[in-house]
Parts: C-alpha cells; sequence; structure tokens
C-alpha cells in the first residue's frame, strides 16, 4: 500500500526498470511503423524528410499521451490507497481492518504474514499523519510523466538517424533496420532480466518482432 506520507513518495523510483524499458520498446516500434512506410524505390529527401518529421511527431505526440496517462495512474492509484486508509481508520473490528492491510500487500508477502504482524502494521499506520482530504500529485510524480516523454520522444533518433546522415535512402533504411533490431533485443534482453524471464529468450522474441517488421517493410517496397 502506498503511505500517504511525503517520505514513503521520496523513496520509491521515478521510473521502474520495467516501466523504463516498456516506454522504450514502445517509441523504437512506433518508429519503425514511419521507416517501414518509406518505398526506397520511390522514395526521395522531401519523403525521406516527410518521414523524419511524421516520426518525430507522432513520438512527440505519444510522449505526451503517455506522460499524461502517467499521471492519471499515479492519482488513481493515491486515491485508491487514500480510500484504503480511510477505510481502515473507520473500522473497529481489528480482523476486518487486518484485512485490509492484508489486501493491500503483495499477495506473495500477505501470505506469510502472521495476524500480530498485521496487527502491528495496522496500529503503525493509525500514527501517520492525517492525510489530505484528496490525492494529489507530487514532483515525482511529475518527475516520472517527464520521464515518459522523454524515454518515448528520444527514441526515435537512433533508428532515424541514418537518413539524417546518409543521401544513400536504400542503404539508410537497411542500416536504420539493422540499429531498430539490435535496439529491440538488448531491451527484450533487459525485459527478461528485469522481468524474471529468460533475457537471451526475451531478446531474440523482441528481434522477432523487428524482423516481422523489417520483412513487412521489403514485402511492401521496402
Amino acid at each position: 500500500m502506498q503511505m500517504p506520507v511525503q517520505q514513503v513518495e521520496r523513496s520509491k523510483r521515478v521510473l521502474e526498470p520495467i516501466e523504463r524499458i516498456s516506454e522504450v520498446i514502445f517509441g523504437v516500434i512506433m518508429v519503425l511503423t514511419f521507416t517501414g512506410s518509406l518505398s526506397v524505390a520511390e522514395s526521395g529527401r522531401e519523403s525521406i524528410r516527410t518521414m523524419l518529421i511524421g516520426a518525430l511527431g507522432c513520438n512527440f505526440a505519444w510522449g505526451v499521451i503517455d506522460g499524461v496517462l502517467y499521471l492519471m495512474g499515479s492519482l488513481v492509484e493515491k486515491a485508491r490507497d487514500l480510500l484504503t486508509y480511510r477505510r481502515l481508520c473507520r473500522t473497529t473490528d481489528a480482523s476486518a481492518a487486518q484485512k485490509l492491510v492484508s489486501d493491500a500487500l503483495p499477495p506473495i508477502i500477505a501470505s506469510v504474514v502472521e495476524p500480530d504482524e498485521l496487527e502491528t502494521m495496522r496500529l503503525r499506520l493509525m500514527q501517520l499523519p492525517v492525510p489530505p482530504e484528496r490525492p494529489r500529485l507530487h514532483k515525482h510524480d511529475f518527475l516520472g510523466a517527464f520521464g515518459v516523454f522523454l524515454l518515448v520522444f528520444l527514441s526515435t533518433f537512433p533508428v532515424a538517424l541514418p537518413f539524417v546522415l546518409m543521401n544513400d535512402s536504400s542503404l539508410a533504411l537497411r542500416i536504420s533496420n539493422g540499429i531498430a533490431v539490435v535496439m529491440l533485443f538488448l531491451l527484450g534482453y533487459a525485459f527478461g532480466h528485469s522481468s524474471g524471464h529468460s533475457p537471451w529468450l526475451m531478446g531474440f522474441f523482441m528481434v522477432v518482432v523487428g524482423v516481422i517488421l523489417v520483412a513487412m517493410t521489403i514485402a511492401m517496397g521496402g
């Protein structure tokens, strides 16, 4: 349960590793939808410029949207925790109060916590300062939202950079696809490591996703 005190807010990371990895994966896949729409047989510098503007604009917009959704999610989480805390304060039955504490814990932790430990938690919770009337966003939340925006937006650049630096659009597309596949592998590897799954398996799974996208690009004339 997220405690309604400032010290707990500060102890939480702005973005957890899984969140950071997921946002970058999302950004890479989004920019691939734009590079995948480019036909090297027909594209000129103007077409490439339009594609780059579209990719940057799309990931900028989605970064803003994801940031707003992050804030909304934080607000919902705070409201849920505040409601649980108020229910706990109003509950006079010790068993019901302990169940509220248990339900707020991760299941694997709740399964090993004894009733007397739950009671200790309940008593300590009752000693907390009076929480605000409404859930409020703090600096920590806005930093998280800004981090989400940056991750989605900045993930555009490695994939788009070959088109900026190279005049040969065909070679630039191949290098861009290669960068995207490498990024997807590394992101999948990191995701697997952070989520408790096989890093290599998750890395190759993300590569398969990237290869499918690249294959679709080539089949459509890219």
